[in-house]
């Protein structure tokens, strides 16, 4: 039987609290860090490695790692939500993303339809949409084909989608697999709706709404803005408009649109980019068959997620080790590194999906937890990084762990030889440098050079980055999410911290404010 208890309630935590602490520099030296980066490594998916060497643990504190495991019953508590349990409490609603991509466990029934099923309609519709787009079948008033598709939506509905086609676009192009170049409008900012209508032809231009409710503000907005702009250029909009919403939204049978694909409110917005979300835009850019692949690669890692031995399950290490660092040591934030300029809006990606998913004070029945939850999460793709915010990691106050990301080969293929080594050594040098330089510091009498060291980083390597790398990576910082939240027993799936301002937001525009509120209004002229 699963039970929920808070962290600090758990005999394991306690012993983890009292586990001697481990030496990263001393560790990370000579001979003996060169075996932990032999040792200190578990495979992934598609290739992908999770090496953990430099991270402040060792083989004791590993041990009582797996007892937390156990005690919080991680694995059966992934095996309740896979088979489809009410995980969500906040709303009270089933957590079904991983269906998006694979059956882990029983055939999930939800409102009298099987939703593996359900899930796989709509990819078989959004394949045989684009497919049909691709061939020229569906075109423009002209009969001419589409060549740029636009997906407007918010949070969840951009910032994945996003990642995953910015992700993929060079690997798709070199590959021969690119089909049509995607735009995203987000902001509600009139500038970012106009600055991607300015650099289209709308002529040729096919825009994926994207609403589960059909009442998103910000959404609806930038639609009218996109409408307005096809009007002005003789166009019908709803011969250059698809919807992405749910099947009881005023979008889903509405003649404004080309077809409408769905999802359901079991799938959250930032755990949506396997979904219609993100299927419609990544498999008009790049074809079903891409969308398939990378799906593939995020359903192996879910199955690695299952496994019950700790040290074959990087997603359960990595989330444990993040709790160690963020309630023994007390670390407040975490850095995502990507060092591939393919994956630059995936730490934005990951700053929804982890701080909206744990970034709560109360447990999943509403009480007050008396220990730190979800940390920051920043990053930027390496070696920019470097040229920025790398100085207080190396010698700030705070001590920051890191995640690196980084693979052998480049997704181009093409380099230049400059100074005795290619681009891509260049970068993987630099990868390999800054894990020992933080772990390891570096000795000088000159305070203003002197490393102490001791920074811990964890690094996950593959060889190159394509679709199946992408959905095992994705799906890794899905499931490690999720783990860290059963740990701290919080609510990983809703996200009540959203919706304060879009209330007062509401009173803003209606006139109906006082205080404060006013004033600040006032002040913007509104």
């Amino acid at each position: 039987m699963v039970t929920w208890n808070n962290l600090d309630t758990l005999a394991s935590f306690e012993e983890l609290s009292k586990t001697d602490r481990v030496n990263l520099a001393d560790v990370m030296s000579g001979e003996n860090g060169a075996e932990r980066v032999r040792n200190y490594s578990i495979p992934m998916a598609a290739g992908l490695a999770y090496n953990y060497a430099a991270k402040q643990v060792d083989d004791n504190v590993l041990a009582v790692l797996a007892k937390l495991a156990e005690e919080a019953q991680l694995t059966e508590k992934f095996k309740a939500l896979y088979n489809g349990e009410v995980i969500n409490t906040g709303e009270k609603r089933l957590v079904l993303h991983q269906l998006t991509r694979g059956q882990l466990g029983d055939a999930v029934v939800a409102d009298g339809v099987d939703k593996r099923a359900f899930y796989v309609e709509q990819q078989e519709k959004i394949a045989e949409f684009a497919n049909k787009v691709h061939a020229g079948e569906i075109t423009n008033a002209a009969g001419e084909k589409f060549t740029t598709v636009v997906q407007i939506g918010i949070g969840g509905s951009d910032l994945g989608p996003r990642a995953m086609y910015l992700a993929l676009e060079n690997w798709a192009k070199k590959n021969n697999l690119f089909k049509m170049e995607a735009k995203f409008i987000s902001n509600v900012d009139p500038d970012d709706a106009a600055g991607v209508l300015n650099s289209i032809d709308v002529a040729h231009s096919i825009f994926v709404l994207v609403s589960k409710s059909g009442t998103t503000l910000e959404t609806l907005t930038n639609e009218s803005f996109v409408k307005d702009a096809l009007k002005n250029a003789g166009l019908d909009a709803s011969k250059h408009m698809i919807a992405v919403t749910s099947e009881t939204s005023p979008l889903a049978k509405s003649d404004d649109y080309l077809a409408a694909f769905f999802m359901d409110d079991y799938i959250g917005g930032r755990f949506s980019s396997t979904s219609a979300v993100g299927g419609a835009v990544l498999s008009l850019a790049f074809g079903p068959e891409v969308f398939a692949q990378f799906l593939e690669g995020a359903a192996e890692e879910d199955k690695l997620s299952t496994n019950e031995d700790l040290l074959k399950n990087p997603e359960m290490l990595d989330a444990l080790i993040g709790v160690y660092e963020r309630n023994v040591l007390g670390y407040p934030a975490t850095t995502v590194l990507p060092y591939s300029q393919a994956l630059s809006r995936f730490p934005a990606h990951l700053q929804q999906l982890d701080m909206e998913s744990n970034g709560k004070s109360v447990n999943r029945f509403g009480d007050p937890v008396n220990y730190p939850t979800g940390p920051v999460i920043f990053g930027e793709p390496g070696t920019n990084g470097q040229h920025s915010f790398y100085q207080l990691l190396h010698q700030g106050t705070d001590i920051v762990p890191l995640q690196f990301v980084g693979f052998k080969n480049s997704q181009i293929g093409t380099d230049v030889v400059i100074q005795g080594s290619t681009s891509q050594q260049k970068l993987c040098a630099n990868v390999v440098a800054q894990i020992v330089a933080f772990a390891c510091g570096k000795a000088d009498e000159n305070r203003n050079k002197n490393f102490e060291g001791g920074r811990p980083s964890s690094i996950i390597v593959g060889d190159q980055l394509d679709p199946k790398a992408l959905g095992a990576l994705l799906a890794h910082f899905e499931n490690k999410i999720m783990f860290q939240g059963f740990v701290w027993n919080v609510n990983s799936f809703d996200q009540e911290g959203v919706q304060l301002g879009k209330v007062l937001a509401k009173r803003v525009l209606a006139h109906e404010t006082d205080g404060a509120l006013k004033e600040f209004s006032n002040l913007l002229n509104i």
